[in-house]
């Protein structure tokens, strides 16, 4: 019953979600066609629930022969960024894809990022802890707690912190949260 709650609730605010943000989201698509060729949705191999692998949706901002890593390990990220490539990052456009993911039950909008399929760190240290047993969220208690400033280790202290402390409320707070962090584009390196 509680997997049918948390699943109903889930889908019906992605489906809200995706209404009231149409516009922002027909833009952002219009601005990425006109401004760099290519698509303008990028399918990333994420790793999901119980590690198995899914394709996410994002909306491109960098160019379609970056390499297929973590930002981070990027050497120049920004040589990768097509135009308001950095915009779409900074404030999370690129995230409103992942309404899809939710809808189709992929992710929720609460829990752990789903890493990249070649994090092996990451994936190890997660599955260690037992955080693999839950879905991938579009945001999540480390998201908001350092999201790019903060390490790995860390991340999945967060992210079992998460999993020890799911409830409703936790995740409402989680959300509210977010949704403050994104409009001050905090934490946010590239």
């Amino acid at each position: 019953m509680k997997l049918f709650i948390d699943r109903t609730f889930n889908f019906l605010l992605a489906l809200i979600v995706l209404i009231l943000l149409v516009i922002p989201i027909s833009i952002t698509f219009i601005f990425i066609k006109l401004s760099s060729r290519g698509p303008a949705l990028y399918w990333s191999d994420r790793v999901g629930i119980n590690n198995k692998i899914f394709k996410m949706p994002k909306f491109r901002s960098m160019k379609i022969d970056t390499p297929q890593v973590a930002t981070h390990l990027l050497e120049n990220p920004d040589e990768f960024l097509i135009p308001f490539g950095g915009f779409i990052r900074r404030s999370s456009l690129d995230e409103l894809p992942q309404l899809w993911s939710i809808l189709i039950g992929d992710m929720n909008f609460v829990g752990p990022r789903p890493a990249l399929f070649n994090q092996d760190d990451l994936v190890e240290l997660r599955t260690k802890e037992g955080i693999h047993t839950i879905k991938p969220g579009v945001t999540g208690w480390a998201q908001i707690n350092g999201r790019d400033d903060i390490s790995i280790p860390v991340k999945v202290s967060l992210d079992k912190e998460y999993l020890d402390k799911k409830s409703i409320l936790f995740d409402i707070k989680i959300m509210f949260l977010t949704v403050f962090s994104v409009l001050r584009m905090h934490n946010v390196k590239h």
